[in-house]
């Protein structure tokens, strides 16, 4: 019996795709070598304009992007892998059509989203979405207001784009582990960001739009982190959370045939703080 045709969809927080390039690149190639290839990759924490995304050693690899950074902070992209894309979509003038930076309506200046439709072989075209939600620091912070409204335009936003594209995949750095089971010590984080009621209340209004939480479509082993603090020993103690996720529309979800984190990364020299969340999309 063949095996099912079917495509790779991944996010990663790099924490520097100037520092962490070389990490981006090598983990690509595993996967392919792995015969697991992945064939849309959403980074999140660019921490560089658009005119330094490395375009040109991403395409020597196989890939093409499009980003949407700034200097510093935030910042996200969406890679492709070339021959996984219809032969018209080959290069980033056709491959990445109808792109929206930043959630329309909503003023800001932080660049924390990157929208395409892209066409893959043998596949009606999907919607992907790279996300950086906001960190939101401290619910008594300021930054937790405008976290809170970020998440209000990001969903009123949403209502509209699943009504337009049934195919959409959500992807990103939301910084919101939605239960317990998601955070290493639920103890020990309640009542602090990432995990308070009012942002969990946000994450399960995106559920409410008609999105499904990918990982948790299947069987999963307890304590499965995909964020580790760099202090404390976090990585090698487990200490994580869960904060990482592909969110997919129910046409997605109906095909979607696994759902992995992959914590190899975490462990190289000089990691992100982050692993890659990977999706399997069947034909």
């Amino acid at each position: 019996m063949p095996a099912q045709k079917s495509i790779r969809i991944a996010a990663w927080n790099v924490n520097s795709i100037k520092v962490r390039l070389p990490h981006v690149i090598q983990w690509l190639e595993s996967q392919a070598k792995a015969q697991n290839p992945i064939d849309a990759l959403c980074l999140q924490e660019l921490k560089l304009t658009d005119d330094k995304y490395p375009h040109r050693e991403l395409e020597a690899a196989g890939y093409i992007s499009i980003s949407n950074g700034q200097k510093t902070y935030n910042g996200v992209s969406i890679i492709l892998r070339k021959s996984a894309l219809t032969s018209l979509a080959c290069d980033p003038e056709t491959a990445f059509l109808q792109v929206n930076k930043n959630i329309p309506n909503f003023a800001d200046e932080q660049q924390r989203i990157l929208a395409a439709i892209v066409c893959f072989k043998e596949m009606p075209p999907m919607r992907v979405i790279s996300a950086y939600f906001p960190n939101g620091q401290d619910p008594a912070s300021d930054k937790f207001v405008y976290k809170l409204n970020w998440l209000h335009a990001l969903r009123t936003w949403l209502a509209t784009e699943l009504k337009t594209y049934p195919r959409l995949a959500l992807l990103g750095d939301f910084n919101i582990a939605p239960e317990d089971q998601d955070v290493h010590d639920p103890k020990a984080w309640e009542g602090q960001n990432l995990v308070s009621p009012q942002e969990r209340e946000q994450f399960q209004n995106l559920i409410q739009l008609g999105l499904h939480d990918s990982f948790r479509l299947f069987e999963q082993a307890p304590k499965t982190y995909s964020w580790w603090d760099y202090r404390m020993m976090a990585f090698r103690r487990n200490a994580g959370v869960r904060i990482d996720h592909v969110l997919l529309s129910k046409e997605l979800k109906e095909k979607c045939i696994a759902s992995t984190i992959d914590k190899t990364p975490r462990g190289w020299e000089q990691p992100s703080d982050h692993a890659p969340v990977i999706a399997q999309i069947a034909y």
